[in-house]
C-alpha cells in the first residue's frame, strides 16, 4: 500500500526519537481535558502560550500541531496538568465493551459513576435502539470536562437515559440503571443515583435531580409516542402510568405527567423528596430554546453534555427555558430565611430581605392586565401601562434622496439588551399605595400618570415613550424609567396620579450576573472573547454557531432563559374555558409581577434610544426601522466597522453603538440591499424583523 514506509525499522526509530525529544503531544481528547480539569478556557491557554484561539481549537480537535517554536510551551502546560489532574479511575466498570462490541453489566454498585473512555463509539454501536443517524458521542466524552461535583451529588445534575438502561450523566459519566417503571425509576434516582445540585443561595434549596428520557427509554416506562392531549399537554389522570405513581403514594405537580413531570414525596425533615423528568419524545425541549439538541441529531452523551453545562452555568432545566429564568430567579433570591423566635428560641421560617416573598403581591391597577380581578372587581377604567419593545418602522416620506441612494441596509442587534437593563435595575417589592399629584422622584420605582404629548422629538427617531414610537397623544401610564428620560431631555413632568412601591431593591441583580456569567462564559467557548478588535469580533461571531453546535445551543438556551423568564413575569390566563375576573395560575405566585417586567422594558427601550439619538448627533444617520433590540440603517458599506463612531485613537465613542460581547453591547444582525428596505417599508413591513435575509427572521429578545 502507498502510506506504508519504505522501511518500517527506520519509522519505529525515528518514531522513539521524537517521542524521547519531546515532540508527541497526548491524543487531542487528552489535551481538552486537562484544559478543562484545570477550569482553563482556549481563551487562556491561547493568551499564555502567544497563539490565537482557532489555534487552540485546531490543536485539540486533532486538525493541526504546534509549530516547533510552540510546541516545547504546549507541551510542559500538558505535562503540568497531567501531574495535576490524572486521568480518572474507578474500581469498577458498569459498562464495559467487548471486543465483539457487546456490552455486558458488571456487578458494580448502580450508583457508581465513571467516565467515558476513548472507546465511547464501542458502546455507541452496541445500542441498536438509537436512531442509525444520530452520531457517537465521541465528541461530547472528548470536550466534556472532568466536572467536579459536590459530594452529597457525586453523579451530577442529571443524567440522559436510553432503553437499554444507560443514564448519561455530565462528564462522561455513565450509570447502569435497572428500572423497569417510572416508579422504579423514581426510587433509583433517589436513593441510588447520586443525582442532583447544591442550592445555588445558602437560603435556597438543592436543585432537584433530573433525568431526561430518550424515546427508547420513555417505550420501556410504558410511555406513549405522543400525548394525546394536545391543549393540556399531559397523560390522563387515569392512565396506567399515572395510576401506578399514584399506587406508590407519590404526587405529580400541578402540571401533571407532561413534558416535565416532576414526582414527589412530602419532604422528610430536611431532605427532598422529588424526581424531575423530561420526555424528550414529547418535545421536552424546545427547538427555538435548544437548537439542534434532538435524538435524531445527537447521542444521549452529548446532549447530557448540552444540558449539563446549562445545569452548572445557570440552573438544573426544570421546564421551559422560560419556567427555568423564573425559577431561577426564586433560586438566587429565596423568599425566607430562618430566624430565631425570641420567646422560644426556635428556628422558624422569616421573610427574606430583598425578596419577593411567599405570597403574591397584587398589582397596581393600571400594571394589571384587564382580565386581572383587581380590575374587574374594581371596575378600573384609568388606563394601562403599556411599556413594550419598540416596533416602529420611519415614515417613508422623512426618507431622503440621499438615504435612499446608498447601497445597503445594515442591521445592529444588542446583544442580551433585556439583561443589560437589569443590572442595577431598582424594582419595587411591596404592595402599591396610590398618590394624587405627587411630585416625581426619579428613583422610586412605580407607575405615573401623565402627558408627555407636548415633547416634541426629531420624526426621524421613534418617540422614547411609545412602543410603537409614535408622539403621546395625551395623558398615559408610565414606569418610572420612561418619565425620567422626558426630565433627562429637559421638559417638565406634571404627574396626575402615581402608585408607589415604598420597599424597593435590586431584586434581579443576582439574576443578571449569574446569566451574564453564563453568557460570557459561553461565547468565549465558542471563541468569541471580550479582548477581540472589533473586526475579529465580527468575524468570529459570523462563525461562532459552526464552532461547537452543542455549546452554540447552549447559548441560545441562555438567552431564552433571559426573554423567558421576563415574559413568565407578566404570563396571562390560557385555556378556552378562563373568563374575566377569575384568578390563574400564573398570577397566584410570587414572581408574577408586571411591575418588574414594566421596569426591565422601559430601561431597554430608553436606552435604545439614547443610542440612537447619540448616532444622529455623532454620525447624522438615523434609522430606518427598530424592532425591539435590533436596529436597521441606511449605510454605504455592509459592515459596522465603515460607519460606527470612532475617535481619532480608534477607540469606539461612548454613548453610541459600540461592537462587542458584553450585553448591551451590538453585533451585526445582516445586510441586505437599500432597495430590499426600502420596498418593505413601502408594503408597511418592518425591516428589522428579515434583515438576516433569507427565511431567517428575528427573534426579539436575542
Amino acid at each position: 500500500m502507498s502510506n506504508q514506509p519504505s522501511d518500517p525499522l527506520a519509522a519505529v526509530d525515528a518514531l522513539l526519537a521524537a517521542v524521547e525529544a519531546g515532540h508527541v503531544l497526548p491524543a487531542p481528547a487528552e489535551r481538552i481535558r486537562l484544559r478543562e480539569a484545570a477550569g482553563l478556557t482556549q481563551a487562556a491557554v491561547a493568551q499564555a502560550l502567544g497563539v490565537r484561539i482557532a489555534s487552540i481549537q485546531a490543536w485539540e480537535e486533532g486538525r493541526a500541531e504546534p509549530k516547533p517554536e510552540r510546541l516545547p510551551a504546549y507541551r510542559r502546560l500538558l505535562e503540568g496538568l497531567a501531574q495535576r489532574h490524572p486521568v480518572p479511575t474507578t474500581p469498577h466498570t458498569l459498562h464495559a465493551a467487548s471486543p465483539a462490541g457487546t456490552t455486558h453489566p458488571q456487578a458494580a454498585p448502580a450508583h457508581t459513576p465513571r467516565h467515558v473512555p476513548a472507546c465511547a463509539p464501542a458502546l455507541r454501536s452496541a445500542r441498536p435502539a438509537q436512531p442509525a443517524a444520530a452520531p457517537a458521542p465521541a465528541a461530547a466524552a472528548k470536550k466534556t470536562a472532568a466536572a467536579v461535583f459536590d459530594s452529597r451529588f457525586p453523579s451530577g445534575p442529571l443524567a440522559v437515559l436510553d432503553g437499554d438502561g444507560a443514564a448519561y450523566g455530565v462528564g462522561g459519566i455513565v450509570l447502569d440503571c435497572p428500572a423497569t417503571s417510572i416508579v422504579d425509576l423514581v426510587e433509583w434516582t433517589l436513593g441510588q443515583s447520586g443525582l442532583g445540585a447544591p442550592r445555588l443561595h445558602r437560603y435556597g434549596t438543592d436543585s432537584d435531580p433530573l433525568v431526561v428520557l430518550t424515546a427508547t427509554a420513555a417505550a420501556k416506562f410504558a410511555l406513549p409516542e405522543r400525548l394525546e392531549d394536545r391543549r393540556g399537554l399531559r397523560l390522563p389522570p387515569d392512565h396506567p402510568v399515572v395510576r401506578q405513581v399514584t399506587k406508590a403514594k407519590w404526587q405529580l405537580t400541578q402540571r401533571g405527567f407532561g413534558p416535565w413531570p416532576r414526582i414527589y414525596r412530602k419532604a422528610q425533615g430536611r431532605d427532598r423528596q422529588c424526581v424531575q423528568l423530561a420526555i424528550l419524545p414529547w418535545d421536552a425541549l424546545d427547538s427555538r430554546s435548544w437548537p439542534g439538541v434532538t435524538e435524531a441529531e445527537m447521542h444521549p452523551a452529548d446532549i447530557a453534555r448540552v444540558l449539563g453545562i446549562y445545569a452548572q452555568r445557570v440552573i438544573t432545566p426544570r421546564g421551559s427555558t422560560a419556567v427555568c429564568g423564573l425559577e431561577l430567579m426564586t433560586a438566587l433570591r429565596p423568599p425566607t430565611r430562618p430566624v430565631r423566635e425570641e420567646e422560644t428560641g426556635n428556628w422558624t421560617r422569616g421573610h427574606h430581605a430583598g425578596s419577593l416573598g411567599t405570597e403574591p403581591l397584587p398589582p397596581a391597577p393600571p400594571e394589571a392586565r384587564p382580565e386581572h380581578p383587581v380590575v374587574v372587581n374594581s371596575g378600573w377604567t384609568g388606563g394601562f401601562v403599556n411599556e413594550e419593545a419598540y416596533q416602529w418602522v420611519r415614515d417613508i416620506d422623512l426618507l431622503t434622496g440621499d438615504e435612499a441612494a446608498l447601497p445597503y441596509a445594515v442591521g445592529l442587534d444588542l446583544n442580551t439588551a433585556f439583561l443589560a437593563s437589569t443590572a442595577r435595575l431598582m424594582v419595587g417589592l411591596s404592595e402599591p399605595d396610590h398618590f394624587v399629584r405627587p411630585k416625581f422622584y426619579p428613583k422610586v420605582p412605580g407607575s405615573w400618570l401623565v402627558d408627555l404629548s407636548h415633547i416634541d422629538l426629531d420624526p426621524r427617531l421613534p418617540s422614547p415613550f411609545t412602543p410603537t414610537g409614535q408622539r403621546p397623544t395625551g395623558p398615559a401610564w408610565y414606569q418610572t424609567h420612561t418619565v425620567a428620560y422626558a426630565q433627562e431631555l429637559g421638559y417638565d413632568v406634571e404627574i396626575l396620579e402615581a402608585y408607589l412601591r415604598r420597599e424597593s431593591g435590586a431584586y434581579l441583580d443576582p439574576w443578571h450576573d449569574r446569566l451574564k456569567t453564563a453568557y460570557a462564559q459561553t461565547l468565549a467557548d465558542l471563541g468569541v472573547t471580550p479582548d477581540l478588535t472589533d473586526a475579529e469580533f465580527l468575524a468570529a461571531m459570523e462563525v461562532h454557531k459552526q464552532v461547537d453546535p452543542a455549546m452554540a445551543a447552549v447559548l441560545a438556551a441562555i438567552k431564552a432563559t433571559v426573554k423567558g423568564g421576563i415574559g413568565k413575569l407578566f404570563e396571562g390566563p390560557q385555556g378556552a374555558g378562563y373568563k374575566d375576573g377569575e384568578e390563574w395560575p400564573a398570577m397566584q405566585r410570587p414572581t408574577w409581577a408586571p411591575w418588574i417586567r414594566n421596569a426591565i422594558i422601559s430601561k431597554t427601550r430608553v436606552n435604545m434610544h439614547r443610542k440612537l439619538a447619540n448616532m444622529a448627533k455623532f454620525t447624522g444617520m438615523y434609522p430606518l426601522a427598530v424592532l425591539s433590540d435590533c436596529v436597521v440603517y441606511p449605510a454605504a458599506s455592509a459592515s459596522p466597522l465603515d460607519f460606527l463612531p470612532y475617535a481619532e485613537s480608534g477607540k469606539p465613542i461612548p454613548g453610541a453603538f459600540r461592537l462587542g460581547s458584553t450585553p448591551g453591547r451590538a453585533k451585526l444582525e445582516g445586510a441586505q440591499p437599500m432597495t430590499w428596505a426600502v420596498d418593505l417599508m413601502e408594503q408597511g413591513y418592518n425591516p428589522a424583523r428579515h434583515i438576516k435575509g433569507g427565511d431567517a427572521v428575528f427573534d426579539e429578545g436575542e
